[in-house]
């Protein structure tokens, strides 16, 4: 039993040391935000702020309209979500529940169109969107989110999960396809609804190339797009851009932390029966 004691305080020692050379980054843009202006470029470039300053903060949300592009981010990212989950939840129930026809080959079709690369279907996409008349608006930036295969997969096999027998009783009482799902469907998928609706805020909070293909309009430009158009114009500026950072991450860091006890919990239990 000897042995064993070394050997805890090897790998331990050895994830403390991972984990230090993966925050560090955090960590030190953290603390470039603080800094005075060109304190970053420097050499050696320096760990702490010498002179610590919410100048670079107070210019971002001044100067730069910080607070207009955070209300875009979260207009845009609560949006997708609230129809995300919707879409997803009830089409991934569906095809673990519901019988009709073509359900098998349908969902193998849409399981195929996983390895097709987003990229490809950026064109199409924005002539569509063009058509309808929703390019430069923030529905243009919506729409192509309100349904994904990774989130119908997802709920899908959660819900292969829940008992036949619960919703065969439930039908035998008189209870209609969309009271079942109201009222004992969508509690029993909580843990998976919340993980989905994670991804969906922070895939949506993120994102850079489809706000910026469909937002011309500067005024309505997300977080990400806005960092990029202010490196542009402050290029040197690392301080400045270390705060814009800052910024754009501790939303969605925030987030994950409140709910990271049922995101955890949607990942590991939809594959336990």
């Amino acid at each position: 039993m000897k042995p064993a004691i070394p050997l805890t305080l090897t790998i331990n020692g050895l994830l403390a040391l991972m984990a230090a050379f993966a925050l560090f980054p955090l960590l030190w843009m953290l603390s470039v935000s603080f800094m005075q202006p060109g304190a970053a470029s420097s050499y050696p470039a320096p760990i702490l702020p010498a002179g610590p300053t919410l100048g670079n903060y107070r210019e971002l949300f001044a100067t730069a309209g910080m607070g207009r592009y955070i209300v875009n981010s979260f207009a845009i990212a609560t949006g997708l979500t609230l129809t995300s989950v919707l879409f997803n939840v009830m089409a991934g129930y569906a095809f673990a529940k519901l019988r009709f026809a073509g359900r098998e080959g349908l969902f193998r079709t849409l399981l195929g169109a996983l390895v097709i690369p987003g990229q490809v279907a950026m064109l199409p996409l924005f002539l569509m969107l063009k058509q309808m008349g929703l390019v430069n608006t923030w529905a243009g930036v919506v729409v192509p989110g309100m349904a994904g295969v990774f989130g119908i997969f997802l709920v899908r096999q959660y819900a292969l999960t829940l008992p036949d027998e619960l919703l065969e009783a439930a039908r035998i009482d008189g209870a209609g396809e969309w009271r079942i799902f109201a009222t004992i469907v969508l509690p029993l998928l909580q843990p998976i609804v919340v993980t989905l609706a994670m991804f969906a805020f922070l895939g949506s909070w993120n994102d850079f190339m489809w706000p910026l293909i469909v937002l011309t309009d500067g005024n309505l430009h997300t977080l990400p797009v806005a960092l990029a158009s202010l490196s542009r114009e402050h290029v040197q500026d690392s301080e400045l851009m270390m705060a814009g950072s800052v910024v754009t991450i501790v939303p969605a860091l925030a987030l994950f932390l409140a709910l990271q006890r049922h995101y955890l919990a949607g990942l590991t239990m939809g594959s336990v029966k």
